[in-house]
């Protein structure tokens, strides 16, 4: 087992017909495997905590999801309740269509309202759902992400058709620079694609396959 790569593992689990069963599982396995967190959708946030809280494993909730949609007063909220149940690191998804519309001052304001309810509490990860954007829109949400004061910017939710790619990572790493996070999800199913975005530049991986990748076998990601 690779223990350093299980430490950028962010051990998903967000489909919508995921019973509590499943949810005990992940966070059992990643306790064992020491996964950097377990990444549920927001009802499970608490649940996930409790069992959780004595390991070194984190608690991952996701914001706006999964088409960063609804109302920035609505992602601060999501996140401020998702932080006091216990998250702490939180992936949000931009405003696509503010994005394409041209309105990157709203885009960044809607980042920033999570960034500051986030502030000394949790993580923020920024999903730019990479599958919807050209290369320049990649570059633009990347580079608005980091004025935000966002800590990572994220490829996918995994459910726009289309998951992270060596080639967007490279993108998003040259555009934000060496300090910030870069992760990649949807897609990543063993340990050679994990290892492919990693040298890209990413620094955290999101799959559901996680157990197959620090084992080096061929996995299924839903993710």
């Amino acid at each position: 087992m690779d223990q350093n790569l299980a430490k950028m593992i962010d051990h998903t689990q967000l489909k919508p017909d995921t019973p509590k069963e499943k949810i005990t599982q992940i966070c059992e396995e990643a306790r064992d495997n020491h996964f950097a967190s377990v990444c549920v959708n927001p009802y499970w946030v608490e649940y996930c905590y409790s069992l959780l809280e004595n390991s070194d494993v984190k608690v991952c909730t996701v914001i706006g999801f999964p088409l960063g949609a609804t109302t920035t007063e609505t992602k601060a909220f999501e996140t401020r309740q998702a932080i006091e149940k216990g998250a702490t690191e939180v992936d949000m998804v931009i405003n696509v269509g503010e994005l394409k519309s041209g309105n990157t001052e709203n885009v960044q304001k809607d980042i920033e309202a999570v960034v500051r309810e986030a502030a000394g509490k949790a993580l923020v990860k920024v999903i730019i759902e990479t599958s919807l954007l050209s290369e320049n829109e990649k570059e633009v949400a990347s580079a608005l992400a980091k004025a935000a004061g966002a800590d990572f910017v994220k490829t996918s939710t995994g459910f726009s058709g289309g998951g992270a790619t060596v080639e967007d990572i490279s993108l998003m790493r040259k555009t934000v620079g060496p300090d910030m996070g870069v992760k990649a999800s949807g897609g990543v199913r063993d340990y050679t694609g994990a290892k492919a975005m990693i040298d890209a530049g990413a620094t955290r991986i999101g799959a559901s396959a996680g157990i197959s990748i620090v084992n080096g076998e061929q996995g299924t990601s839903d993710y």
